[in-house]
């Protein structure tokens, strides 16, 4: 079953740094969902990682590998992290 809410611990009012956090193209990142901001991709994408593209406005394009094929999706930056 998916988890539908934050944990007690994470509830509350998100940080704004991580809302307007800049990410440069090129850079590794995964796919982390944020519960407090609306999510416009698929449920499966949930941990995968990816190259970022480019962006489009304030979103970001992700390239991920996706069952033996390359797909670009555009996610907001607040539910990506870089990846070392």
């Amino acid at each position: 079953m998916a988890r539908r809410a934050k944990k007690i611990r994470d509830k509350g009012k998100l940080k704004l740094s991580s809302y307007f956090k800049v990410i440069e193209d090129g850079t590794r990142v995964a796919v982390v969902d944020e519960r407090g901001v609306r999510m416009n991709f698929p449920q499966r994408l949930r941990g995968m990682s990816g190259a970022i593209t480019g962006s489009r406005g304030r979103f970001k394009e992700v390239e991920i590998k996706d069952g033996g094929k390359v797909k670009t999706f555009v996610i907001h930056p607040v539910h990506l992290k870089v990846l070392k």
